[in-house]
Order: C-alpha cells, then structure tokens, then sequence
C-alpha cells in the first residue's frame, strides 16, 4: 500500500486526501520508507527531512480534521532543489562555498508552496551553483539515473528528474537557465515545465544568469505541472523580472483537444544532427498528435542558427560576474568544471555580450512571427541519449561529440527567448527515455500544457518505470 501512495499523482492523492480516505501522514511515511530504501544508490538528497516532514504531515491531517483544507496540495510530500531559499534552513546550492549558507527569508515559490500545505521531506541534489547538467556533483556526490545507475540523470535540476521518476517525491520544482529542468525530465523520464520569463518569481532563488533564470514544476503528469503552476505563477514585486500578467486555470484549460491545434516542425535546426533513436521517437510522437487531429506544419526560423553563441555568451557571463569575487578569492573551494566555466565566462567582451543580445532581439521577433502560424513548436529535448557518470562526450549515431556543445542545443532557445517549453516522455531506447520539447508562444503555458496532455494520453512508456528493487540488491 505505501508504495502505491507514493508512486501516485498528486492529481490522484487529492481527492483521496481531502476525502478523508487517506491521510498526509500515510502518504508522507510511504514516501519517506521509500526514499529511505533506495536513495542511497541514487543519491537525489542532499538532507531528508523526516522528523520535520513527519510533524508537518500530522498538522496537514489535524487541519483537515478542523475543516481548514488548504487546496489540493494540502498534504502532498514535495522534496525541492537546494538553491531555493527556506527561512532558517541551510542551503548548499550545491557547494563548498555555501555549505552553512541559511537564508533569513523563504523564497516566494517556498511561501507560496507552505501556504498550500505542502509537505517538505528535503533539499534534492543538484549540480554545484546549477552551472553545469550532470549533477556530477563534486562536495555532495554523484546524482544517479534511476533507469541506469551508470548514467547521469542530467541537471542542473538532476536530484528533482530522479527524485520524481523514483517516487521519492510526488513531485519537484527545478530551476532552467539553459536547460536544466527539461534536461533531467528528458533523461529521467518525467513532465518538466519551464514557464514564460517572469511567469513565476525567481525571488529567493540563488541565481545563475539573471535574465536566463526559470523556476518550474518537475512532475509525474502534466496534470501536476499545471496545477503547480496555477499555485506558483503571479506577478511578485521583489522579483524585477517579474511580469504582472493574469494567472489562468491551466488545469481546466486541459482538454486533450488538438482539432484546432497547429504544430510547428523545424527542420533546419530542432532535427539537425540528432541520434537517430531519438529522431525516431520524435518524429512517431509527432505522428501521433496529427492521428489526434493536429495540423503539422513546416517552419523557418532564420535566427536560430545563431541562438547558441547568444545563450553561451549570456550565460557565461552573467554567472561569471555573479561569482567573480569568490573565483578570485578562493577558486580552489569551486568544482573543477564549474571553476573552467566561470574562468571561461571572464573571457567575452562587452561587444560579444551586446552582440548576444542583439541575437536575443532578433530571435524574438522570428519566435513571435512563427507562433502567428502555429500553436506550439515540437522537437527532440536533447539530441543524444544519457551518457555515462564522467563521460565529457556524447554519441549521435556513431560519433563522438562534446557534451557541453551539444546539451542545450535545442533546450537553449527557451531561455535566450523565455518563452514556455516542456518536456515530456516520448518512449524508450533500451531502457532509457527520450524526451520531447514543446515551446509554445510567451504567456500561453495552455497551448503547451494541452498538447503535452493529450500526447500523455497516448502513455509513450506504456507504463514502465525504473526498477529500483534490481538497483537496490546490487
């Protein structure tokens, strides 16, 4: 029974919590036994939190016993990445350098999650300052794929991706700067939502490039990520990049109705140089929601071509001058990749960073003229499947590329624009998922969410998920 709470929805849990059918404090101890059974092969957790979770878990039942029910997340157990603040908690952000780090304030995503009634169980590993997509983390351990040990699960956000696909949490939130919550949703097999720029407030969050920076839902459903997002999303005035912009009822917009739906298809740069597996599973995925009754429409997007040096540059320059003291002050306290990376970032110009930005223009007004033709645009997540735990390359059909070249290829241009991207499974090679993006235009988180739903209803992975009892009796 406790692993089948845990392995639910929240969509599922709800309803049984608010009926009085279960209780949070059963769904928190079967989430917690299972966490407790398998993460130290995993390795998703920097801290679990039972003896609080648990007390949490007793004042959720005791509310409810008074009538005061919160929402539909009242009770449901939620680990979250540790870069995002708890008032009085420690947050490593996955480092050395703030390792006793407590913030004096919760983030606005912490409070809003707290005023619903989540549960906290823990703080999820992830890649050190989320400078990085391995979670290959050098001061708290490797994060492992839940589907093959021997492989990443991608980052930064890569504790959240294994957590959720293991039923260690019943859902996460992860934060996306190039990538890194559609990344590890793609390698592990989950729904990971990046919202609009300014959707949901970042305040609270230690950031890695401020005008790149996304929090969002990590989940088991896009049900779940909608519902997250109706809870998270809303103008904040301690965020400058917030933007005040009405918050809709993306659960209700679900309707899995593709009669009117167009869908765009990139050839030139969302299909270029992708392993043939993944291409495959893509493109029968694509076929799928035109047997739904999507339209499938071919588009140009100029710019693209260019999008990769505008994300790079912006990136590693805005995370580079938000750790340049500590780089300067004590570089040997940073993990060997992060530390080359932030020593790369010292290196562009400002001709090369305004030039980027310029690129950035650009490419919002191409984004903006294709989505006056079509609702949602559709690629591969990534164009490789998971390498191994220390491996710098990856393979695409035969050859050998390098990791950092090709992991945001096609997840970037969500943040160079900002605009709404998910990714969600689209079947298996071997054992291991692959994973679909879907961009929609800024704002209309809807469009994506109800593709993505009705795509779900086709259940690409026919069920299956990792076998965390083989992994645990090696």
């Amino acid at each position: 029974m406790s692993n089948d709470l845990a392995s639910k929805t929240i969509e599922e849990l709800a309803p049984l919590i608010r009926g009085r059918e279960i209780s949070p404090v059963e769904v928190t101890e079967a989430v917690l036994e299972r966490t407790t059974a398998y993460d130290e092969k995993i390795n998703a957790f920097i801290r679990l939190s039972k003896e609080e979770a648990m007390k949490e878990a007793i004042k959720a039942e005791k509310e409810m016993m008074e009538g005061k029910y919160r929402g539909r997340l009242h009770g449901i157990p939620m680990a979250l990445k540790d870069n995002l603040y708890f008032k009085n908690e420690t947050v490593t952000i996955g480092s050395k350098i703030h390792q006793d780090f407590v913030p004096d304030y919760d983030a606005t995503v912490v409070a809003k999650l707290k005023e619903a009634g989540v549960i906290f169980t823990g703080k999820l590993n992830m890649h050190e300052y989320a400078w990085g997509a391995t979670t290959t983390n050098p001061h708290f351990g490797a994060c492992r794929n839940p589907w093959n040990t021997e492989k990443i699960p991608g980052g930064s956000s890569g504790g959240s991706g294994a957590a959720v696909v293991s039923d260690m949490t019943i859902a996460s939130l992860g934060t996306d700067t190039g990538g890194s919550i559609r990344i590890p949703a793609s390698m592990c097999g989950i729904v990971g939502l990046k919202p609009t720029h300014g959707r949901i407030s970042k305040y609270g969050c230690f950031p890695l490039s401020w005008s790149l920076d996304h929090i969002g839902p990590m989940t088991k459903s896009v049900y779940d990520s909608a519902l997250l997002l109706e809870v998270l999303a809303g103008y904040d005035s301690k965020d400058p990049t917030s933007i005040h912009t009405p918050v809709k009822d993306y659960t209700k917009l679900l309707s899995a109705d593709l009669s009117e739906t167009v869908v765009g298809i990139n050839e030139e740069y969302f299909f270029n140089n992708v392993d043939k597996q993944v291409e495959d599973a893509v493109r029968h995925a694509i076929k799928q929601l035109e047997q739904l009754g999507a339209k499938i429409e071919t588009v140009k997007i100029p710019s693209l071509q260019y999008s990769e040096f505008a994300e790079l540059v912006t990136i590693v320059t805005e995370a580079s001058a938000i750790h340049h003291d500590n780089l300067v002050s004590r570089p040997e306290d940073f993990g060997d990749d992060v530390r080359f990376l932030l020593e790369f970032g010292e290196l562009p110009s400002a001709v090369d960073y305004i030039q980027a930005q310029q690129i950035r223009y650009q490419l919002n007004i191409d984004f903006a003229q294709t989505f006056e033709k079509v609702d949602v645009l559709i690629s591969p997540t990534l164009p490789f499947l998971p390498p191994n735990i220390g491996d710098s390359t990856v393979d695409i059909n035969g050859n050998k590329y390098s990791f950092l070249d090709q992991v945001i290829r096609f997840t970037g241009p969500g943040n160079i624009t900002g605009l709404p991207s998910l990714s969600i499974p689209c079947g298996l090679s071997g054992k291991l998922p692959i994973g679909m993006q879907i961009m929609g235009p800024a704002f209309k988180e809807e469009n994506v969410l109800n593709v993505a739903y009705a795509y779900e209803k086709t259940n690409a992975l026919q069920g299956k998920k990792p076998n965390l009892d083989e992994i645990a009796s090696k």
